[in-house]
């Protein structure tokens, strides 16, 4: 049996504009209501993430920075697994790069961002990634943002380490999510599930993939799922 819902949130509880599913956000509350823990995981900053969980009903369990960090409401301390420093060293390369091709990068948060680095989606992230081939850091899309992450570092990762603390396994999870980011997640978890707007290598990797998209398709999976949730 499932025992909580892991989620990310753009692409997933929003629509390709970042808008908020009204329907989503009664599922979770739902949920909640019923005594289901629902952790959030996402690309976003811890206070962005605090501002979302206070408003959408959650106790505050999150996954932020891509999983560079962590935390547990009743543990209340954030966890940070990434490297930043080393994601500033792979930055400052890319930057240099596309400086000389005059492009200016647009940096997402610096200052309340403690384990990745990310920034806009204004220069081509295949590119990017070749630009720092050989460092430990890898370049995500979350098709929102281009973030750097330490090597290893993810969402997955993340989840092993929040679910030990909270006295589950990552089996007890079902996870659902859109996008690259979300792929370790989604296979580490009981059963991954991915919106029917997920990217190919992640419909691939899901156990399941809804017939609707973004905040429809989460609500999709969790009626589907329902049954199976303690």
């Amino acid at each position: 049996m499932l025992k909580a819902v892991i989620t990310d949130i753009d692409g997933t509880l929003t629509d390709r504009r970042r808008r908020l599913s009204t329907e989503a956000i009664r599922t979770i509350r739902s949920l909640v209501d019923a005594g289901i823990t629902v952790v959030v995981a996402s690309g976003n900053t811890v206070c962005s993430l605090d501002m979302l969980c206070k408003m959408i009903g959650t106790d505050g369990s999150i996954i932020g920075e891509n999983g560079g960090l962590y935390r547990f409401r009743y543990d209340g301390q954030i966890h940070v697994t990434g490297r930043q420093s080393v994601c500033w060293d792979a930055y400052h390369r890319i930057e240099e790069h596309f400086i000389a091709q005059g492009e200016v990068l647009t940096l997402y948060s610096p200052e309340y961002r403690f384990a990745d680095v990310a920034f806009a989606r204004t220069v081509d992230p295949v590119e990017a990634a070749g630009v720092i081939e050989g460092m430990p850091v890898r370049v995500i899309d979350t098709g929102f943002a281009i973030h750097l992450q330490y090597e290893g570092i993810s969402k997955g990762s993340a989840l092993g380490d929040l679910a030990l603390l909270m006295g589950l396994e990552p089996s007890d999870f079902l996870a659902i999510g859109d996008s690259e980011n979300d792929t370790d997640m989604i296979r580490r978890a009981g059963v991954g599930a991915a919106v029917g707007n997920a990217t190919d290598d992640l419909r691939k990797a899901a156990d399941y993939v809804s017939k609707k998209k973004y905040g429809d398709g989460f609500v999709e999976i969790i009626e589907k799922y329902r049954p199976e949730i303690v």
